[in-house]
């Protein structure tokens, strides 16, 4: 009796205490469950993030315009190039060859042009010589008859003297006809501005434009990736030789789910981080737009969800996100990197992704056919023309 009494004042103290520690952590449990509804209430609503996003770019590929045999390489794996920079070269045995066949032939026709020319001058000669001799047959002929009622000139010279103006008008109408068709081919135009002279410069333009075409440049800056190309290896018109991939234009493919869209806007800020750097380095973008379709919608085998064994699986579409180029800059990445987006969806002023087309990359290609190449060109053209004007 006395044990029973001993044991109850003990379990009297240690109530107090246990009722504490509830209290305690149900305080603990209430604060945190309003800690997280003010952080979802105030940040987590507006924020649509995920790891499923991958960095991406232009892979501007190189290829020949014309075929021939690599003489030269410039460049190499991993290299960094500027637009305008020399990559290869081919061996321009064959178009200079090209070259001197055009301009031979443009030689050719324009003397040829200038033959005709000159016939026009015999052509009218000779029109005027017919044209005499028609009047001279057309005389005689007035003149024998004339004379046939009193029997001095026979029926049979008056028959020959018809016969030669037939013939005399049938030549003077060839000698016309031959002056009209001399004339269609050089009226309202001269020498130089012949069709057929044109045709030949012509060749004579694509021909330098072919072995111009033989060293080919960096169409952009960028560095060199997937170089295929080999020292004398016969290369044909269209043959991927390289790849060049301007790191300074990246952007971010972040592919969200469907139901992460409703809240997405045009213009919204994104915070990104690489698993290059870790998140100790944060990008800094904006929501540029949405792709046309799904993922799975592209792919090289889509999906056919009419078909019986129809399985839901939710959707995830491609969001493009803008890249600060100044970060980009201080901590470069590359094409295909892991990366996570977090998209802040507080601003909902701006279109729906999907709704407007993104800025355009600021790009100038170069090229290296135009411009001074036509100049060359012309000058080259115009001092053969001269040549055979002589």
């Amino acid at each position: 009796m006395s044990a029973a009494n001993n044991t109850a004042p003990a379990q009297g103290q240690t109530s107090p205490k246990r009722k504490k520690i509830l209290l305690t952590l149900g305080s603990i449990f209430v604060l945190a469950a309003i800690g997280y509804g003010a952080y979802w209430a105030l940040v987590a609503r507006y924020a649509e993030d995920t790891d499923n996003a991958y960095v991406q770019g232009n892979v501007v590929q190189v290829t020949p315009q014309v075929g021939g045999t690599v003489s030269r390489i410039y460049v190499q794996d991993t290299d960094h190039v500027k637009a305008g920079q020399p990559l290869v070269s081919l061996d321009t045995a064959d178009t200079q060859v090209a070259l001197d066949q055009a301009e031979a032939q443009l030689a050719q026709t324009v003397r040829e042009v200038r033959t005709l020319y000159a016939s026009q001058a015999q052509a009218s000669a000779n029109l005027s010589l017919r044209k005499a001799e028609l009047m001279r047959a057309k005389d005689d002929l007035a003149r024998r008859k004339s004379l046939a009622g009193s029997g001095a000139v026979s029926a049979e010279e008056i028959r020959h003297a018809e016969s030669a103006v037939s013939a005399a008008q049938a030549a003077y109408e060839a000698a016309k006809e031959q002056l009209a068709s001399g004339r269609a081919l050089t009226d309202g135009t001269s020498v130089a501005n012949h069709p057929n002279v044109q045709r030949a410069a012509a060749k004579v333009e694509e021909a330098m434009l072919a072995r111009s075409r033989a060293t080919l440049y960096a169409p952009v800056s960028g560095e060199i990736a997937k170089r295929n190309v080999q020292l004398g290896q016969r290369i044909a018109p269209g043959t991927p030789l390289m790849a060049i991939v301007p790191l300074q234009q990246l952007w971010v493919d972040a592919n969200f789910k469907e139901s992460q869209l409703r809240e997405m806007r045009v213009g919204q800020p994104v915070t990104m981080t690489a698993d290059l750097y870790g998140d100790d380095v944060e990008y800094h973008g904006k929501v540029v737009g949405l792709s046309a379709g799904t993922g799975s919608a592209f792919a090289l085998l889509p999906a056919q969800n009419a078909t019986g064994n129809w399985i839901k699986v939710v959707q995830r579409v491609p969001v493009r996100i803008s890249l600060d180029p100044k970060e980009l800059a201080a901590h470069p990445l590359r094409i295909g990197l892991s990366m996570r987006a977090a998209v802040d969806l507080h601003d909902q002023h701006g279109a729906p992704v999907g709704a407007v087309t993104g800025p355009a990359l600021n790009q100038v290609a170069y090229t290296n056919d135009g411009g001074p190449l036509d100049v060359k060109a012309k000058a080259r053209i115009n001092s053969i023309i001269a040549a055979n004007l002589k």
